[in-house]
């Protein structure tokens, strides 16, 4: 197949595509993974929206993969563009991607990337852990990274899991992202609803690198080693710093210690981030023992000992989590210029969109001068349509869930100023019911206390009188 040649030409920043081919999926390759066959270093495989079932391996190749979002820039081209690892060859090779190299290597090769796609439905891949050799994990359920040192851009890692222990596993994790032994970069991205016995979110085993700008929610698990936000453990043999910058880590939830961040055998600095409503048996927001960690200038659910951090509820815009006109994580980050947020074109004195007043950093993924619009976040949010010109269907969602003691349960009404959200138990029961009328911006947020109800599932169900508007399943712990 031939490939299309670029001379002179970057999509996007940090792509640099001159003298490099474009292989084009799927009006010249039917698959990811043939293009990817064909490719060679510094090539681009350019994906078209369209959902792809396939299990894809860089094979160890320094190439791009990615959709056209880096040509649109368009964020709707993200959820649009579809890994799906769910119908695999074999079901003990069953990451989504894998960007792997059977040896280690000294330069830390940067040249790979994976950018612009929903990565979704994969269950990880039978691995022998090169620390403990003999030990088999189950690892990566949505991209599997060892020895390499990929940029992971502005993907949507979702519905992923990292948690299958039959056929004699000592634990599975790294649902949505499991590095190995590198130095990654991981950076604009939504990685939620992923589960793991470990680091059900993202996994950091002797590695590098910097996890920057990303909303890292409702990832569950970490019956095993705790950290269902990310889990890190130790350094790599470069003794490469790691950096956890303005990151939104919040709503994750750890049957093990750490249900925000888990660090162990490690040095790393955690600046800038707001960590929050993640629960956890020991340190709700971060467990860091036995670690060193630097922790300044966050938002910590709870408190936690730092130059500039504070406790103080972020005040998110209801649906995106974009920090609202009140939220006390505006122009609080780090104020030094390297942290500033990006100027507004037209008022240089304030910040550009999403972020919020002045140019000082704001915390969390919505601040500093690597602040990008998100994907979208379908995966939260259980409507009855698609999004409109009138903006998003209407939607609820319950947080944190599972709940333990209290949660908020926030809804988006669209163009419906009364409605009724009942909770319903397994044998179809209301338990609970809340009346909800004339909200004049479409927005809602209302207290949920559990009380006596039963641990177990229920379902939170929003309505009119003539029809039912969403739904969302709820766990009582």
């Amino acid at each position: 197949m031939k490939k299309t040649l670029l001379i002179g030409i970057c999509l996007t920043a940090g792509f640099p595509l001159v003298n490099a081919s474009r292989l084009l999926v799927p009006q010249q390759y039917s698959s990811i993974q043939s293009a990817i066959n064909a490719a060679s270093t510094h090539d681009t495989v350019l994906v078209s929206p369209g959902i792809y079932y396939e299990n894809i391996n860089f094979r160890a190749k320094g190439i791009v993969v990615a959709s056209t979002f880096i040509l649109t820039h368009d964020t709707a081209t993200i959820d649009a563009t579809v890994i799906n690892g769910s119908q695999p060859a074999d079901p003990d090779s069953a990451s989504c991607v894998i960007i792997a190299s059977k040896v280690a290597t000294t330069s830390l090769d940067t040249n790979a990337a994976i950018t612009g796609f929903k990565i979704t439905g994969g269950t990880g891949t039978k691995w022998n852990d090169e620390h403990n050799p003999g030990s088999i994990y189950r690892e990566g359920g949505g991209i599997l990274v060892q020895y390499l040192s990929p940029r992971i851009l502005h993907n949507h890692i979702t519905n992923n899991a990292a948690a299958d222990m039959s056929g004699g596993m000592a634990s599975a994790g790294g649902g949505g992202v499991r590095c190995g032994d590198s130095n990654p970069l991981i950076q604009n991205n939504v990685i939620d609803n992923n589960q793991g016995r470990y680091g059900a979110g993202i996994v950091f085993n002797y590695c590098g690198g910097t996890i920057r700008n990303n909303l890292i929610a409702h990832n569950t698990g970490g019956q095993d080693y705790g950290g269902s936000g990310l889990w890190i453990l130790g350094v790599n043999s470069q003794g490469s710093p790691r950096w956890v910058i303005n990151n939104t880590i919040i709503y994750n939830y750890s049957s093990g210690p750490g249900g925000g961040i888990r660090a162990w055998s490690t040095t790393m600095t955690v600046i800038n981030n707001i960590l929050w409503g993640n629960t956890a048996t020991l340190g709700k927001q971060i467990f860091s023992a036995p670690a060193a960690i630097t922790v300044l200038y966050n938002d910590i659910q709870d408190g936690y000992q730092g130059a500039g951090n504070i406790n103080i509820d972020p005040e998110f815009d209801i649906i995106n989590y974009y920090l609202s006109g009140i939220s006390p994580c505006t122009d609080k980050g780090d104020s030094t210029a390297v942290n500033n947020d990006l100027p507004d074109p037209v008022n240089p004195s304030s910040a550009k969109f999403p972020s919020k007043g002045n140019i000082r950093n704001d915390m969390g993924a919505y601040g500093g001068p690597y602040c990008r619009l998100l994907s979208s976040l379908s995966t939260v949010w259980t409507s009855s349509g698609p999004e409109t010109n009138m903006g998003p269907a209407p939607g609820i969602l319950i947080m944190p869930n599972p709940v333990r003691e209290e949660a908020d349960i926030v809804m988006h009404l669209g163009k419906n100023n009364t409605v009724r959200t009942e909770l319903i138990d397994v044998n179809g029961r209301s338990v609970r019911h809340f009346q909800v009328n004339n909200v004049s911006d479409g927005n809602c947020r209302i207290k949920f206390s559990r009380g006596n109800l039963s641990p177990g599932k229920y379902i939170l169900v929003m309505t009119t009188d003539k029809k039912i508007l969403a739904t969302q399943s709820v766990i009582i712990d």
